[in-house]
């Protein structure tokens, strides 16, 4: 499978509008009212159809690898739910197919989920991996200690805000940088910050740019403090990557 990437030309900026200083939460981002039906933040990256549509052409979502079978389905208890390692294997097969060089497994992409989101709200999805309730982040005005200010990049269409950014999705994304990087993880033809298979797929590839090496230790530090510059949110997401990975 190729990625499916959006069609807005963006400059990548910080994934995450944090200063390294900025420790990482234990669970899920901020959650903060979506923006209201209707309005600009409704049309995916690269689609002219509402973000979070069920009227989707795929039947099922991709079932990804086959689940360990110590793994639990319980985020409490260390595991995550059958659509989020559904989600999350799957990048990782696409990327070995398109980014073979990078070696990245899903544990490393699960890892960044469980940190960002607790695993989309425990699985909070429908069955197409489409979030039942939008993730955003705080608006990036400036206004929350260890935060940017990140002046709006994208018109309020993905995050509601025309005047500053949040991040969107499962996996925290800010609206520039999911231009450049966003793919359409389940294949319906859509690139959605709101839906688990897409935003671990671009999750994925952010990870892998550059021609990192994910199957090297040094390399996967790099990748993941781009991804956020904290040691202690790197310390998390390795945490959680380890435990997953020895399932």
């Amino acid at each position: 499978m190729s990625f499916t990437t959006a069609v807005i030309p963006a400059s990548a900026g910080p994934l995450h509008a944090t200063t390294p200083a900025a420790p990482a939460p234990d669970t899920a981002a901020p959650v903060v009212a979506p923006p209201a039906p209707g309005g600009a933040a409704d049309v995916a990256a690269g689609s002219t159809a509402p973000a979070g549509s069920v009227d989707s052409p795929v039947p099922h979502a991709p079932p990804g690898l086959p689940r360990p079978a110590g793994l639990s389905t319980d985020v409490a208890h260390g595991g995550m739910p059958d659509i989020n390692f559904a989600a999350y294997s799957h990048a990782a097969e696409v990327l070995a197919e398109d980014m073979p060089r990078c070696g990245i497994d899903w544990s490393l992409i699960a890892g960044i989920g469980r940190v960002e989101s607790t695993h989309a709200d425990h699985g909070a999805t429908d069955a197409q991996g489409t979030l039942i309730d939008p993730i955003y982040g705080p608006r990036l005005d400036g206004s929350l200690g260890g935060n940017q200010v990140i002046t709006d990049t994208d018109g309020g269409r993905l995050d509601g805000d025309a005047a500053y950014d949040r991040a969107v999705g499962p996996t925290q994304f800010i609206p520039s940088t999911w231009a450049q990087y966003a793919a359409d993880g389940n294949g319906d033809g859509v690139a959605d910050p709101q839906n688990l298979y897409d935003s671990a797929l671009t999750t994925g590839r952010y990870l892998c740019e550059g021609g990192l090496d994910l199957r090297n230790p040094g390399d996967v530090m790099t990748a993941i403090l781009r991804y956020n510059q904290s040691t202690v949110y790197a310390g998390k997401v390795l945490g959680f990557a380890h435990d997953y990975g020895r399932m």
